[in-house]
């Protein structure tokens, strides 16, 4: 299809004066399958032209012939509709699916570029929390997708590793300390100490100053304190590590806030040279009121640096490093004021390519049980969410298939694709609320209504396998002749197609537009029209050649529903 809107771009630039590339993206898809697959809204041309778009849509259409890729341009009121000729678009999009398999929907135009991405960012001794998931699957999705796209992409995951926390763990470890709890389960146990030690704080405020101390310790590379803070990081990473191949999700760079201690008075000094910084009651800042954000504060009054200080100095770094296309920050809306001044100062500090880093913001998911407080110890551990989807799931499949001889790969497919589907299909900018009963419905918008339609089209080859069908030797000549039979011609047949023909499109457009969301949604689309095709066109039970042809149809839509899964981190059963 996106060889279609670019042959309506071509088309359309000398009869309205548009370059074809601007045609491309203004044209939108109709809101009812009858109307064709693109429309061209010429009110764009109405007011240059003085005319009313209604006129100018009727006599554009008067002048395009139809064309061996399109079978007409028709009318109707301020659009212009593009219809695709099927035949031709049957003939070649089912072969080339079948020939590219995992390459389809894939594209070359990020070759020679690099992508760069830091999303999920734990914070180290304490737990993975469900928060956390939105980040991680979100630039997991949009790691997968660039490099679909053509891209290098690289994985920064920039853990809380540094911070006043600290103090206050080594604190609590020094006071209540259990060596062997500690080696046993020890971010549980390390958030345990977090949570006691503010509880004893409340009743001791000297344990707020003893923190600080050690603290400061730290950063003076103190034996001790550098011990523990060493064997804290060091458990919890593994902890993490673990739970991220348990969903499949990888990084390239552990490279945390401790990681750029080194580089901050370098940082600074860059900011005082280019006359960007002042002292403002002790403190070092730098004024950003002139456009219209509040001052931020690069270094507090007792010499500590925050959050932006180690951003900036990290960004600075990764250019150097990577040379990167585009730098992308996953993190929740709630910090976009954070990474609005940050760019700022990256660009006033006269970095070309700051224009080029872009937050990705997120809103927040919320459990009936109220809003979470690590301090409090109130959080949902993303491990007990992903638990108990496995459990639902295994106890779902276990009601609908009881002879299937391994469930507990089926549940495990399915309960983590239900998590992470769950996520990603909603608009990433919006709050969610989870509720397990939406996210593991067979019948809704969900990973298990898609997974169980790649599982249904693979039971049906397991089918004709047994029945001795053949398709490798079914080439694409033989899909032409026999389209012009009549074959493929039914409502549900033709719809297949063309959102088959869709598949690329949303991918790009999902990446270009950070929104992992474009392509959850078609799934459910591409799901939702086999099954009308599934419930109305038999494939087994009919005559030899509508049997291939079909074959060759669901084929088709079996590696598009895996290619879009994959993108978003889930895995495709074959049975469930």
């Amino acid at each position: 299809m996106l060889a279609f809107k670019k042959q309506i771009g071509y088309l359309l630039s000398p009869l309205t004066g548009l370059d074809p590339e601007e045609i491309t993206s203004l044209l939108e898809v109709p809101p009812e399958p009858g109307l064709g697959e693109y429309a061209f809204p010429c009110y764009i041309l109405a007011r240059s032209q003085k005319r009313p778009p209604q006129v100018i849509s009727a006599e554009l259409a008067a002048k395009i012939e139809p064309a061996d890729y399109m079978e007409k341009a028709k009318s109707a009121g301020p659009y212009l509709n593009f219809y695709i000729n099927k035949a031709h678009l049957f003939s070649r999009l089912l072969p080339e699916i079948i020939e590219l398999g995992p390459g389809y929907g894939h594209s070359d135009v990020g070759q020679g570029r690099t992508v760069v991405i830091d999303y999920s960012a734990p914070n180290i001794a304490k737990p993975f929390g469900i928060g956390h998931l939105r980040s991680t699957v979100i630039g997991s999705s949009l790691y997968r997708l660039y490099q679909a796209m053509g891209y290098r992409v690289v994985g920064i995951n920039h853990l809380g590793d540094w911070g006043t926390q600290f103090g206050k763990l080594i604190t609590a470890y020094r006071r209540w300390g259990d060596s062997s709890r500690l080696e046993k389960d020890p971010v549980h146990y390390l958030f345990d100490l977090y949570v006691l030690f503010h509880k004893e704080a409340e009743k001791d405020p000297n344990l707020e100053e003893e923190a600080r101390s050690w603290f400061r310790n730290l950063e003076m590379n103190d034996a001790e304190a550098v011990e523990l803070w060493e064997r804290f990081r060091s458990l919890s990473l593994a902890e993490f590590k673990r739970l991220y191949n348990f969903l499949g999700i990888h990084f390239d760079s552990y490279q945390g806030e401790s990681f750029y201690n080194n580089l901050l008075e370098e940082t600074i000094k860059k900011v005082v040279d280019k006359g960007l910084a002042k002292e403002s009651q002790g403190a070092l800042i730098v004024d950003l009121e002139p456009y219209g954000m509040p001052p931020c504060l690069l270094r507090k009054k007792d010499g500590a640096t925050l959050y932006i200080t180690r951003d900036l100095a990290a960004a600075i770094y990764r250019y150097e490093q990577y040379r990167f296309h585009k730098l992308l920050y996953v993190v929740g809306s709630e910090q976009t004021l954070h990474f609005k001044q940050l760019f700022k100062i990256l660009e006033l500090m006269g970095y070309h390519w700051a224009q080029n880093c872009v937050h990705i913001p997120f809103g927040l998911i919320h459990f009936k049980e109220g809003r979470m407080s690590t301090r409090e110890g109130r959080i949902v551990f993303l491990e007990d969410v992903l638990n108990r989807a496995l459990e639902l799931a295994h106890n779902i499949i276990k009601e609908k298939n009881p002879d299937l001889v391994d469930k507990e790969k089926a549940a495990r497919m399915v309960g983590l694709g239900a998590v992470i589907f769950g996520d990603l299909i909603n608009d990433r900018v919006k709050d969610i609320e989870f509720d397990w009963d939406k996210v593991l419905d067979f019948s809704g918008e969900t990973a298990p209504y898609v997974q169980y339609a790649h599982a249904r089209i693979s039971s049906i080859f397991r089918k004709a396998a047994q029945e001795g069908e053949d398709l490798s030797s079914f080439a694409a000549q033989n899909l032409a002749a026999l389209q012009e039979k009549g074959f493929l011609t039914s409502p549900e047949e033709e719809q297949l197609v063309i959102t088959l023909a869709r598949f690329s499109e949303q991918v790009a457009q999902a990446a270009e537009g950070y929104r992992p969301s474009y392509v959850a949604r078609y799934l459910v689309e591409l799901a939702r029209d086999f099954n009308k095709f599934y419930h109305n066109c038999p494939v087994l039970g009919t005559d030899e050649d509508l049997r291939k042809v079909r074959l060759m149809l669901i084929k088709g839509v079996q590696i598009v529903l895996r290619n879009g899964l994959e993108l978003l981190g889930i895995e495709a059963p074959e049975e469930m």
